[in-house]
Order: structure tokens, then sequence, then C-alpha cells
């Protein structure tokens, strides 16, 4: 699923690498040089920005603070779209969840699979098939380790799995199993009304993509405005760049550049999304600085 936008990645690994003992020291927030280097990224400069990064990954206190700039520095890599160092340094952060899985073992598993999927989503958006659908198949495989009763049930996990595959399938050219996929997505969410409750906002934007990567524009853009105005979705920029993409397609230049640029202010994360946006925004407006 899309990632929390709006949320500096740095912050979200720092809550989420904090067990009791705080090691990642969450609520300080992200330090001066991973602010600086989170900007350089968000600005096209990451050589510069893995240089900071790779200070701090150097100069880290303990595993846990490691880990934090270990993930920052695979979403700097994604923002030269570059799936395969994206996917080395997540597999470091997913290293280091494994030496938490006997202290705590519903969290690590959890962690473990939101980074194979976080490495699967930079895949996909960098045109990797086969390594998206191996990560996203890694992602659901170590979810669903998490021992009972869990905190995020298998449906979460085969609901993400089915998403993504419906994706990739639609970026191969494969429309029959694309459908096939979103069915799936579809019967998995309605057979579990209570997982269903966070996720059904982004069963528009799977319907929406393959829409969109099956040629069936009127479709994409009926499904992707839907998406974007679900409350939880205003301001995620890969949906509206995805819209963008759609207008485009459709001959609807002006439109098109509207949603372009809204899509870049609001790709202010690092995060797949924004690491997917920027780069692509600038390219097509010409763009050497904020629009």
């Amino acid at each position: 699923m899309p990632a929390k936008p709006l949320l500096v990645v740095a912050l979200l690994a720092a809550a989420a690498l904090a067990p009791a003992r705080g090691v990642a020291q969450a609520g300080n927030g992200a330090s001066p040089a991973m602010q600086r280097a989170v900007h350089l990224d968000l600005e096209g400069a990451t050589t510069q920005a893995r240089a900071i990064f790779q200070g701090l990954v150097d100069s880290a206190a303990d595993p846990a603070a490691r880990a934090v700039a270990e993930r920052a520095m695979a979403m700097s890599y994604a923002f030269d779209g570059d799936c395969a160092n994206t996917v080395k340094y997540e597999q470091m952060v997913i290293a280091y969840w494994a030496t938490r899985e006997a202290a705590e073992p519903r969290n690590a598993f959890y962690q473990e699979g939101e980074l194979a999927d976080e490495a699967a989503r930079v895949c996909i958006d960098a045109g990797d098939l086969d390594a998206a659908e191996h990560w996203y198949r890694r992602g659901y495989a170590l979810g669903v380790e998490e021992p009972a009763p869990p905190t995020h049930p298998t449906s979460l996990w085969a609901y993400r799995l089915a998403h993504a595959l419906g994706r990739i399938a639609a970026r191969r050219g494969d429309s029959p199993e694309a459908r096939r996929q979103v069915a799936a997505a579809r019967r998995i969410l309605d057979g579990d009304s209570a997982m269903a409750a966070g996720q059904e906002r982004f069963f528009p934007y799977l319907v929406g993509y393959v829409a969109l990567y099956s040629g069936d524009l009127p479709m994409a853009e009926a499904q992707l405005r839907k998406a974007v105005s679900l409350r939880g979705n205003e301001r995620d920029p890969y949906l509206r760049c995805l819209l963008a993409e759609t207008l485009e397609r459709l001959g609807r230049k002006d439109e098109a550049t509207a949603a372009y640029r809204e899509a870049y202010a609001l790709a202010t994360a690092h995060n797949p999304p924004a690491a997917f946006v920027r780069p692509l925004v600038r390219r097509k407006l010409g763009l050497t600085g904020a629009p």
C-alpha cells in the first residue's frame, strides 16, 4: 500500500525501531544531518545525500540507529530508481529486525514484511518487475510469520500481495492475470471487514492502475479520481501522479501539467511515492527546483 505521506522515512523508521528501551530516540526527531540528506534527495542531489547517510551509518551508536540510517540510504537509492541498491540496504534493515524476533516477535516480523514490501514498491516503480514480484512475495512470507494472536491478520498480507501482483501483471501486459488479481483482492477485502476498514481506500488505486497500464484510460481516470478523493488519500502524491499520467495519455495536457505540479508539491516525504514522483515530474516538466 502507499507509504504514509508527508512523513520523513527516518522518523517512521525511528518510531518503528524504538522498542521499550528507546534506542532510536524517535521522539527527538531526525538529526540535522538526516534532515539535510533528506532535503538533498528531494532536490535530486542524491550523491551528496548518500555521503551524509553513509556517515550516519558509520557513526551509528547502536544497531537500531544504524538500521535507521540504512533504511534512509535505501530510500536515497530509490530516488535514482535503483532497485538493486534499494534492496541491498532494505535487506540490512531486515537483518536488524531478525535479531529482534525473540524479544518482540510480533513487531519484528511485521517490520520485516513492511521492509520487503517497501523494496518491492521501489522495484516495480523502477520497472524491475521480477525483483518486485520476488520481494512482494517475500514480504508476504515474512509478515505471516507473526505469531498468534497476530496484530496484523494474514488477510492483510494476502490483500497486499494480490494488490501487488495485479499491478505487476498489468505492467507485464497480462490483462487477464491482472483482472484475476483484482478479483482476488476484492474477495479478500469482502472476507474481512475489520481489515477492509483500513484498506478499502487502496482498492480504487489498484483498479485505476490496472486500467492505466491495460489501456482503459476512461476507467483509469474514473478510478484514480475516486482514489484521490477518499479520506486518507487526499495528499498522496503517487495517486495524483498516476492521474496526471492518465490525463497526459488522454491528450489533456493542461490538466496533466496541473496534476503533475500538485503531485510534486505533495511529495515531501523520504519514501517510495516521493522517490518516484519528484524525479518523474522534474523530467516531465523540465523542473530544476520546486515548481
